[in-house]
């Protein structure tokens, strides 16, 4: 999957501030993201993470 840094994502769970769209900050082994309504950041195992994106916003097109 091709996940960038600064890319939206949103996900098929939210967060429990009712926010389903995370900021990636970090990509690896691990992604680290950043929840755009309270701004809590997450690292979550890559395959985790991957298996609940629903759609990729790219930076570029906002």
């Amino acid at each position: 999957m091709d996940v960038r840094v600064g890319d939206i994502l949103e996900m098929k769970k939210q967060h429990p501030c009712g926010c389903k769209q995370f900021v990636v900050l970090r990509i690896g082994m691990d992604f680290k993201i950043r929840c755009q309504q309270c701004s809590h950041e997450v690292m979550l195992p890559r395959s985790k993470c991957e298996k609940n994106i629903k759609k990729i916003i790219r930076a570029d097109e906002l």
